[in-house]
C-alpha cells in the first residue's frame, strides 16, 4: 500500500482536502478545454469534411485508452510505490504529451497523440481518486465530495481563458493551459504529507465483502445509467433548445446557462455534502438528487415552452453535478478492499468512459423516431431506474 495511505486516527485537514479538490480541478482541465475545444479544431484544420468521423475515431480510440489506462496504473499503484509519485508522473507525461498533440500533423498521428495522451492523463486521475479513498475517513467524505463539485467549473473556466483573444495560436493555448494544469495539482504534490487520518478498513468480514461488492455492483450500473442519460444530453443540448418553439436558443445562451447551472451547483454539493457527513448517510441524497434529474427530464420532453425548459435543465444539470460528487465518495467507502482501491476505482472509472460507447446508439435508435420529446422521455426513465438501484443498496456510511 502506498506509503501516503497509513497512519493514526484523526481527521484530514482543511488545507489537504482544500489542495486536493484544486489538484482534481487540475485533472479536470486537463482533459475538458482539450478534448471539447482544442482537438476538435485541430481535427478539422486537417480532415476537412470528414472531420466528424476522425474526431469520432479519435474519441473512441482515446476512451479505450483511458479505461484501460485507469485500471491498470490504479492496480499499478496499489502494488507499488506512493500515491503521490504516481500522480506525479502521470502529470509530468501528460504535460508532454501535449507536445506530442501539437506536433501531430496527420490524422493518423493525431488519432495516436490522444491514445497516448489518455494514457498519460490516467497515470495521474487514477491514483489520485485513489489518494483520496486512502486517506480521507468516512465522515468527511461528502464534504469532499462537494469540494470536487468545483472541478468542471474550473476546467470550464481553463477554457474561457484558453480562447481569449491575446492567446493566439494553438501552441500558446497548450502553453497556457499546461501551466493551469500544473499551478493547480503541483501545490499538493509539493505539499508536506498530510495529516495520517485512519480510514477505517473496507468490509474485512467475507460476508460484509460479498454485500458490499452487489452493493458496489448497483452503484455502477446506477452511474452508468445517470452519466449515459448525461451524455446524451450535452450532445444535443443545444439542438434540443433550437427545436423548441419561441425564439431560437443561440450557442452563447446554452453555454451561459451550462456555467450558471454549474456555479448553483458547487455550494448546493458542498452543503448536502456536509449533511451526508452529519447524518451518516448517503444514499438519501443520492436517490433525491436521481429524482430530481428524472424530474427535470420529463419537464423537458413535455416540450414546454422556453422558460420550462430552461428550469428542467437547471434542474437536471444542478442535480446531476451534486450526484456525481457524492457518489464518488460513495463508491470509495464501499469499496471491498483497502489493499486494492486503485484497481477497484479504476472498474468504476469505466462508468464515465463507456457511455462514449453507448450514448450515441441510444440517440440514433431514439431520436430520428420520437423526436426530442421521446428521447428525454427515454433519459427520464434511465434516471428513474438509477434512483431504483440506489434504493436496493443496504451498505452506507453507518455499516460497520
Amino acid at each position: 500500500m502506498a506509503a501516503d495511505a497509513r497512519g493514526a486516527p484523526g481527521r484530514q485537514s482543511t488545507k489537504f482536502l482544500l489542495l486536493y479538490a484544486l489538484a482534481n480541478a487540475g485533472g479536470v482541465a486537463a482533459y475538458l478545454p482539450l478534448l471539447t475545444l482544442l482537438l476538435p479544431s485541430k481535427i478539422a484544420a486537417v480532415a476537412g469534411g470528414a472531420h466528424v468521423q476522425w474526431l469520432s475515431a479519435a474519441t473512441l480510440a482515446g476512451a479505450v485508452s483511458a479505461s484501460l489506462a485507469n485500471i491498470g496504473f490504479g492496480w499499478a499503484s496499489d502494488l507499488k510505490g506512493s500515491r503521490r509519485t504516481w500522480v506525479a508522473l502521470g502529470l509530468a507525461l501528460t504535460l508532454a504529451s501535449y507536445a506530442l498533440l501539437h506536433a501531430a500533423a496527420t490524422l493518423a498521428t493525431i488519432v495516436g497523440a490522444v491514445i497516448l495522451y489518455q494514457a498519460a492523463l490516467n497515470m495521474m486521475l487514477s491514483p489520485l481518486a485513489a489518494w483520496a479513498a486512502d486517506t480521507v475517513p468516512d465522515d468527511q467524505k461528502g464534504v469532499l465530495g462537494g469540494l470536487l463539485a468545483v472541478g468542471h467549473p474550473i476546467g470550464a473556466l481553463a477554457g474561457v481563458l484558453m480562447t481569449l483573444p491575446f492567446v493566439r495560436g494553438q501552441g500558446a493555448q497548450l502553453a497556457l493551459l499546461c501551466a493551469i494544469i500544473a499551478g493547480l495539482t503541483l501545490p499538493l504534490l509539493l505539499s508536506a504529507a498530510p495529516p495520517k487520518a485512519q480510514v477505517q478498513p473496507n468490509a474485512p468480514a467475507p460476508a460484509q465483502r460479498n454485500m458490499r461488492r452487489i452493493d458496489l455492483s448497483m452503484l455502477w450500473i446506477a452511474r452508468l445509467l445517470v452519466q449515459i442519460a448525461g451524455s446524451v444530453l450535452f450532445a444535443f443540448l443545444l439542438y434540443y433548445f433550437q427545436s423548441l418553439p419561441g425564439r431560437p436558443a443561440s450557442e452563447a445562451d446554452v453555454a451561459r446557462l451550462s456555467g450558471i447551472t454549474l456555479a448553483a451547483a458547487m455550494p448546493l454539493a458542498l452543503l448536502l455534502g456536509r449533511a451526508s457527513d452529519r447524518l451518516g448517510a448517503r444514499r438519501p441524497f443520492l436517490f433525491g438528487t436521481a429524482v430530481a434529474m428524472s424530474l427535470g427530464l420529463t419537464v423537458m420532453g413535455l416540450r414546454p415552452g422556453f422558460g420550462a425548459a430552461v428550469a428542467g435543465y437547471a434542474l437536471f444539470g444542478c442535480s446531476l453535478a451534486i450526484y456525481l460528487s457524492l457518489h464518488s465518495v460513495y463508491a470509495m467507502q464501499l469499496l471491498p478492499s483497502p489493499h486494492r482501491r486503485g484497481r477497484d476505482l479504476g472498474l468504476f472509472n469505466l462508468t464515465n468512459t463507456l457511455p462514449a460507447l453507448l450514448s450515441p446508439l441510444l440517440a440514433v435508435a431514439l431520436a430520428p423516431t420520437y423526436g426530442f420529446e421521446g428521447l428525454m422521455i427515454a433519459l427520464a426513465l434511465l434516471v428513474a431506474t438509477a434512483a431504483l438501484l440506489i434504493l436496493v443498496i443496504r451498505s452506507d456510511s453507518k455499516t460497520p
